[in-house]
């Protein structure tokens, strides 16, 4: 299995069956907070039902996952502490770390030594992050968990989390803007699109991976935060395949890829630290894939690397950015 492959599914396959946000998600967490001034008690409920309280808005927290730290740094709050720091250079370079973090292992398995040393007021994980590894990290410090994925609603759960992050640190003002931005550019894109003719237009998003030899595909099929966010453009996500309850994720290979419509628009996206692109490269003696007719028509084209698909809202901004330029260049 390829590194690229390990870095994805290590998000992917993450069970998200613990319970949301009671209610309607950070609405609880706001209810629920005395106050975010500092030296004041914050009181916070998380994705798994538990209940944590804070001496005042987190300043030194650690991120075990990269959705967390990406919404820590889009809330102008440099994380002490990151899974995988070299990973989420790579595949979350769209919105950049601006400190120099120590790092605090994988994202499956965090060293609790390091974080420890650290001596952080806050953790933030997810609801996939080990039981285990829970108890071990809350006789550490505080630790907040999020839902990562939920294919029933994939947008509002990423809005949920960064507003869930910004009560515990004290920056609600800032997940404001980023909010607004999101929205923002949804807006603006949506009209692009349309002004461009292309409402309604055909569009399958996927990755892919070699190991092998053979090519891999993941559809990022109708639930994922991706084929929100494209329909949300007034796109079509073209994928019919099935994805799986949480991040509305489908594998397929290249013969799958006959079943997409011959005025699909096909965008993908990979990562130089994995060497070939999948498409561009693997594929491109390939008689299956050049004879698709999308392929044949110029139609397939590779975002900009460094979007992490299962990232929060200031991933998607960056997300539609690139989808709008790509589509109405």
């Amino acid at each position: 299995m390829t590194t690229r492959r390990r870095l994805l599914t290590a998000t992917a396959v993450a069970a998200a069956a613990a319970l949301t946000l009671a209610g309607c998600g950070t609405t609880e967490a706001a209810d629920t907070a005395e106050t975010t001034a500092a030296g004041e008690q914050i009181t916070l409920t998380d994705a798994t039902g538990a209940e944590i309280t804070l001496d005042g808005p987190a300043t030194k927290v650690v991120g075990t996952e990269w959705n967390v730290v990406e919404d820590l740094v889009a809330l102008g709050v440099d994380p002490v502490g990151v899974a995988d720091v070299a990973g989420y250079q790579a595949w979350d370079s769209a919105v950049p770390l601006t400190n120099d973090p120590a790092d605090i292992g994988t994202r499956g398995e965090p060293s609790l030594d390091t974080i420890a040393s650290l001596a952080p007021d806050l953790i933030l994980a997810t609801d996939g992050l080990s039981a285990d590894a829970v108890t071990q990290l809350k006789e550490i410090a505080p630790v907040l968990q999020i839902t990562s994925a939920d294919a029933s609603r994939q947008i509002e759960n990423a809005t949920d989390n960064l507003d869930l992050i910004a009560k515990a640190t004290g920056t609600e003002d800032r997940a404001a803007e980023v909010k607004k931005a999101f929205t923002d550019a949804v807006a603006d894109g949506r009209q692009a699109i349309a002004d461009a003719g292309l409402e309604g237009a055909n569009v399958a998003f996927a990755d892919g991976y070699v190991d092998a030899g053979q090519v891999g595909i993941r559809p990022y099929a109708a639930g994922s935060l991706v084929g929100d966010v494209t329909e949300e453009l007034g796109l079509v996500n073209a994928w019919t395949v099935e994805g799986d309850e949480a991040y509305g994720l489908a594998t397929t290979d290249v013969e799958g890829l006959t079943q997409l419509p011959d005025d699909t628009r096909f965008l993908y996206i990979t990562n130089t630290v994995d060497g070939d692109d999948p498409f561009a490269d693997v594929l491109a003696d390939n008689a299956v894939w050049t004879s698709l007719p999308f392929v044949a028509a110029g139609d397939v084209d590779r975002l900009p690397d460094g979007i992490w698909m299962f990232g929060g809202p200031a991933a998607m901004t960056a997300y539609v950015d690139a989808v709008v330029s790509t589509l109405t260049e």
